[in-house]
């Protein structure tokens, strides 16, 4: 079995990343795709995030596609760092072929996260594009350093059964909306 993991705070969670992951079913041939909602995300403020459980709830709520699954399994690990995700998710589901898929604003910082070379050296990776992020998606610091591990976006439906590091940029009908843009159309909204 295939499975896109897409990981994230979801806060909130909106139409945008039901896109994405449609279209990362879609365009990558995965038989599922799991949403991870995290409890927290080492690179942003806790302050003014909604709660785990309604993060958690909102999403469930959302979410009715029969293949898309809303998972909050990332709080029991005691981790919030990706890497450590992974590594949790190869040794509980040995025979699944797992996919990180994330946007393009997230290639462009991902030299920051956790281990981030040991991720892409751990799964394949899928980059959905986002408005205002190509350029610097391509020009960051982890395309640069896994050039030869691209796989043109044509050969896309492949990506789940390339031996890592491997990863592809898809380019797809962009969607203008962000959580973060919500978050504040609700705070001026109140």
């Amino acid at each position: 079995m295939s499975v896109g993991l897409l990981g994230g705070t979801f806060d909130p969670p909106h139409a945008g990343h039901v896109h994405v992951s449609e279209l990362a079913l879609n365009r990558l041939g995965l038989d599922r795709l799991w949403w991870m909602v995290t409890p927290g995300n080492p690179l942003k403020q806790r302050a003014d995030m909604a709660s785990f459980i309604d993060r958690l709830n909102a999403a469930r709520a959302l979410v009715r596609h029969p293949r898309i699954d809303i998972t909050g399994f990332e709080a029991a690990t005691g981790s919030a760092y990706t890497a450590d995700t992974i590594a949790f998710l190869r040794r509980r589901y040995p025979g699944t072929r797992f996919v990180w898929i994330m946007g393009a604003d997230n290639l462009a910082s991902f030299h920051l996260w956790d281990r981030s070379d040991d991720i892409m050296r751990r799964v394949p990776v899928a980059i959905i594009d986002r408005p205002g992020y190509r350029l610097a998606a391509w020009a960051s610091r982890t395309s640069i350093r896994f050039a030869d591990a691209y796989v043109e976006e044509t050969d896309a439906p492949g990506l789940k059964s390339i031996r890592p590091p491997a990863w592809t940029f898809l380019t797809v009908p962009l969607s203008s909306l962000s959580s973060t843009a919500l978050r504040g159309s609700m705070v001026n909204a109140a």
